[in-house]
């Protein structure tokens, strides 16, 4: 529960805005030590978070990509961005988050190399195992290009998705753009786009 409350608080109102005071009512915990008890610091709790989410993406990304491998895939782009898209979506049973998205972008923003060093170079295998694809793809440009690209898409991924999630935790209106299953395919399709681009290669 500390986890999920953190991760709600955070990506609410940043890691700097909350406190773990903040953190242990909202879990419902009396004693406002229980973050302390639990994980020595509100920084290990932070990376605890990190760990948590981005284990349970990698864990079915890398499902899905064994699935697709098998089936003699990626073979487009739009496999390779749907992909990224749907497991973004950090589905797992039970369910766990749907801020995790926001939570990262902004944690990137302010804390990237606490981010980075939470990862451990360890829980984003399935992402790069993506890019790989992505480059197999693109063998035709100029590595410099394709980098750049990947760049551009995977900076798009997370703000789209983190803009998603921030729309639909307005419960007080409907999100009909939102919450149609066309639009995440429409994600998919654009993130192809940036990848596949019209300049030619310098």
């Amino acid at each position: 529960m500390l986890k999920e409350a953190a991760l709600r608080l955070f990506a609410e109102h940043g890691v700097a805005g909350v406190t773990v005071r903040q953190i242990a009512e909202l879990a419902g915990q009396k004693n406002h030590a229980a973050v302390g008890y639990h994980f020595g610091s509100k920084d290990a709790l932070v990376r605890a978070v990190i760990v948590h989410g981005a284990r349970l993406i990698d864990e079915f990304r890398n499902q899905m990509l064994d699935a697709l491998e098998a089936r003699g895939g990626p073979a487009t782009l739009i496999e390779v961005t749907t992909l990224l898209v749907q497991t973004s979506l950090l589905r797992s049973d039970p369910p766990w988050s749907d801020c995790y998205n926001r939570f990262v972008v902004a944690l990137q923003l302010s804390h990237r190399r606490l981010f980075m060093d939470a990862l451990e170079g360890r829980w984003n295998s399935g992402y790069l195992r993506c890019l790989d694809h992505v480059r197999r793809l693109l063998a035709h440009l100029a590595p410099t290009v394709v980098n750049r690209r990947l760049l551009f898409m995977g900076a798009a991924l997370g703000g789209i998705l983190s803009a998603r999630e921030s729309e639909l935790a307005d419960t007080s209106r409907p999100h009909p753009t939102w919450t149609d299953p066309a639009t995440l395919d429409g994600v998919a399709h654009a993130l192809a786009a940036i990848l596949q681009g019209d300049a030619p290669a310098p």
